[in-house]
């Protein structure tokens, strides 16, 4: 359907459709919570409007949110958190399919800046998780990478899963990126005899290779708590692993993209658990069913809390836009802070924009009222909502709501 059909088919049905599908606002919302403020204000307008909510993620925070919002069962366990305390953590299931977040288990979210560990954190917990869901019957089992507290290359996770490892006089290691300057062996058979048939989908947008000036401990270390003298040996830790998972026959992925994410899991997932990669958007978009959500939609509304270049790079509100111009629909963004210029914005699949910092220009402030901030913006929508479709309809708004 061409964009002036759907204008005119807008004008003519009684209650148009509206898909509201955000990110997190990080810092002041959940997907689920802002999706909630938006749909609030989109219903509160003028016109009478019929609003599905879709939260989303890349992967990272907020994965389990938008597959529970979906018709995904949620299973909670207790596992071993990055820092080996006890942490409540929590997995989505539906039928064979199990979304593991590793936020959830091994999350910098779960630490306070003087909790922060980057030699010892561990990714134990979200091997806990994985191994559960798999337990339960899960065949397939979508990794959700992004906000990991630790730089262990993923060995907290396989050793959780029944690897063994161990320096040079046969003694195991407990996990922890300092630990594995000294790895000397690696015994894969247990976890892979646990792992046999299981498809694992590494879900990221990291690009990163696991070692070097653009390497985990280098790009990400540094906000987990690393000082220089951590990163240099974290690096040179992460080094001697992938040399040992090479001595086993597997494939030397450390150059690979996506080996760097969450603090090297990507190389643990790719070299030892064969996962296969896609963007975390994607996986995401796909397990909530947003294209069909899209295709049958007069307006998409997306949103995160501050788009910027790397928004750019595949972050979840691009792929919406990218998915749903691709179905015909319009999509509307709402960020709490915009850094791009009006052409980025055109570019990435935007029809028309919205700053919450506009509204509210002081950012505690904005960032405190966002819930209220975004549901006047729904009602704004909504208020408008024929001229926006006519305009959309006429190829595009220059710049408006910019």
């Amino acid at each position: 359907m061409t964009q002036m059909g759907r204008s005119e088919q807008l004008r003519g049905r009684h209650r148009p459709r509206i898909v509201v599908a955000p990110d997190k606002f990080r810092g002041s919302l959940s997907a689920p919570e802002a999706a909630h403020a938006l749909a609030r204000g989109l219903e509160s307008g003028a016109r009478e409007v019929e609003v599905v909510t879709l939260p989303i993620a890349d992967g990272g925070e907020g994965t389990v949110d938008a597959a529970a919002s979906c018709g995904y069962d949620v299973v909670a366990r207790e596992v071993r958190g990055p820092t080996g305390l006890g942490v409540r953590a929590r997995y989505a299931v539906r039928g064979t399919t199990a979304i593991v977040e590793l936020a959830q288990s091994s999350g910098l979210n779960l630490l306070a800046a003087d909790e922060r560990a980057p030699l010892s954190a561990s990714t134990y917990g979200f091997g806990e998780l994985i191994g559960h869901a798999i337990d339960g019957g899960a065949s397939t089992v979508v990794l959700g990478l992004g906000g990991s507290a630790t730089t262990d290359g993923g060995t907290g996770m396989l050793i959780a899963m029944g690897a063994r490892l161990t320096d040079a006089g046969d003694v195991p290691l407990g996990g922890g990126g300092g630990d594995l300057l000294e790895v000397a062996r690696a015994d894969f058979s247990e976890l892979r005899r646990r792992v046999a048939g299981i498809t694992f989908i590494l879900a990221s947008d990291v690009t990163n290779p696991l070692l070097g000036v653009r390497g985990s401990a280098a790009v990400f270390g540094p906000q987990k708590g690393a000082a220089e003298d951590d990163v240099s040996l974290l690096d040179r830790a992460l080094e001697r692993f992938a040399d040992v998972v090479g001595t086993d026959g597997g494939p030397d992925l450390r150059h690979a993209a996506g080996a760097g994410a969450a603090g090297g899991v990507g190389f643990a997932a790719l070299s030892v658990l064969h996962a296969r990669q896609s963007s975390g958007a994607t996986a995401v978009l796909d397990l909530v069913q947003f294209d069909e959500a899209a295709r049958h939609a007069d307006l998409v509304v997306t949103g995160e809390g501050r788009l910027d270049v790397q928004s750019l790079a595949g972050k979840a509100p691009v792929e919406v836009a990218r998915r749903a111009t691709g179905s015909g629909t319009a999509t509307v963004v709402v960020a709490g802070e915009i850094l791009l210029e009006p052409q980025q914005l055109r570019s990435a699949g935007f029809s028309r924009w919205f700053s919450l910092l506009d509204r509210e220009p002081d950012l505690e402030q904005s960032m405190a009222r966002a819930a209220e901030l975004l549901a006047g913006v729904g009602a704004e929508i909504a208020n408008d909502l024929d001229e926006l479709t006519v305009r959309l309809g006429h190829g595009g708004l220059e710049g408006y709501g910019a």
